[in-house]
């Protein structure tokens, strides 16, 4: 995968039977007048993951039974300039890994509890999520050629295992004593804090300052999904619309796109809310960009968001 334009994690060889390689279809919204993938288009090609990997699964099906679940914290989400055609077929390559954190072991302390199991120190289990997208090179018209499969977009998804309906005191999960996942995962992962994806990049100077969006969104059914509050990708699309603003506001071009976004939800919103996008715009060695949040009146931030622009 080529260089991230906001920090994630490298995609790696996955497990076997922790990833699968499927096709899909565009719609006329999902790609650019020139042909370049929209980042809010790439998240949808994780469907195929879930459907014939994930949901099959002997660890996650045990773990659900338990009340366990992995629960979407970040998305980091890269377009490229790869044109492709909208009116042919897409891959995608996802996959999963499980990880964990702990706190810092004291000098020679072993990773150990008073019951002699590993992973007392543990403070999160993650399932870490990675999705690369292909499509056909080139542009729709009568008269182009369709050529090779190129890379058009990718992802990156942090998931936090717990039990969302479990008493307070009982809903972080630090084990995963279930068949079919180990209790503690091998690979290690710190995730960031999630008001880092507020924050501009390194090296990106800030473009005036934060301020609440003249819009108030309110959601209702329309934006809500399965999982019984906002779909995760509404946050995204009402946060461009107030960075729409901004910028056209401010006087910049607006033949532009988002080609990176990095957001991290902290707490759900549902029908009947009402919140406002807060934005900054920032500059990055001539690349423009914003960085903010989202949050009800006089509430803390349900999500934290950042995007690239460009033309």
């Amino acid at each position: 995968m080529l260089r991230p334009m906001f920090p994630a994690p490298a995609i790696p060889t996955f497990p076997a039977g922790q990833s699968v390689t499927t096709s899909g279809l565009l719609r006329y919204e999902d790609v650019t007048q020139d042909g370049r993938l929209l980042p809010i288009a790439i998240p949808p090609a994780l469907g195929g993951l879930w459907r014939e990997v994930i949901v099959p699964h002997a660890g996650a099906r045990n773990a659900i039974a338990q009340g366990i679940i992995p629960i979407l914290t970040r998305l980091t989400i890269q377009s490229f300039d790869q044109p492709i055609r909208v009116d042919r077929g897409t891959e995608a390559h996802s996959g999963f890994i499980l990880s964990h954190d702990r706190r810092p072991a004291e000098p020679g302390a072993a990773h150990l509890d008073d019951t002699g199991r590993e992973g007392s120190d543990v403070t999160r289990l993650y399932m870490q999520v990675w999705s690369e997208i292909r499509g056909t090179a080139g542009r729709l018209s009568r008269n182009a050629q369709a050529g090779e499969l190129g890379l058009a977009g990718a992802l990156f998804a942090e998931h936090v295992f717990t039990r969302p309906l479990g008493p307070p005191d009982q809903r972080r999960v630090t084990r995963l004593d279930v068949e079919g996942y180990p209790s503690v995962p091998e690979a290690r992962y710190s995730a960031p804090a999630a008001a880092t994806a507020q924050e501009a990049p390194e090296g990106a100077s800030w473009l005036g300052d934060l301020v609440a969006d003249q819009t108030e969104h309110v959601f209702t059914l329309d934006q809500t999904d399965s999982n019984q509050h906002v779909n995760s990708l509404v946050y995204i699309r009402m946060f461009l619309e107030a960075v729409n603003r901004r910028v056209a506001g401010a006087g910049h071009p607006l033949k532009i796109r988002s080609k990176a976004v990095d957001i991290a939800y902290r707490k759900p919103c549902f029908a009947g809310d009402r919140v406002r996008a807060h934005v900054r715009l920032f500059d990055l060695a001539g690349v423009l960009g914003a960085a903010g949040f989202i949050a009800s009146e006089g509430d803390k931030p349900r999500c934290y968001v950042r995007v690239l622009l460009g033309p």
